[in-house]
């Protein structure tokens, strides 16, 4: 099946051809094309609602509980945001890096980006 941005989009201000480029917003690169002329630069649709998926999720708190597991404490990670880190097709890797920030906040990290804090 053939993509919409594979063809060649006009700028409905310019009458330009517009070009490919990406966009990277918090931390998404989104596909889209961008007018050299008026800068006006429209999103591929499956990105943008990737992203405002990604938003819902962001902004919900989720209640979990602290368990004990052997000598170590648990958490269990939400179905919601497995399922849409998987649906990415980001790689989950058996560990992550977790990291102490303050009294109240540890920050899990999955990938393989490395955050100069540690």
């Amino acid at each position: 099946m053939t993509d919409i941005f594979d063809a060649k989009i006009m700028c409905k201000k310019c009458q330009c051809e517009m070009r490919h480029t990406v966009v990277n917003k918090s931390g998404f690169e989104l596909r889209a094309v961008q007018c050299p002329e008026c800068n006006d630069c429209i999103t591929h649709p499956a990105d943008t609602n990737t992203f405002n998926s990604f938003n819902n999720l962001k902004g919900k708190i989720f209640h979990v509980k602290l368990r004990m597991v052997g000598n170590s404490h648990a958490i269990s990670i939400p179905k919601e945001i497995v399922s849409f880190m998987q649906h990415q097709e980001k790689v989950m890797n058996d560990m992550v890096s977790l990291c102490f920030e303050d009294m109240r906040n540890l920050r899990l990290e999955f990938g393989e980006e490395n955050d100069a804090r540690h």
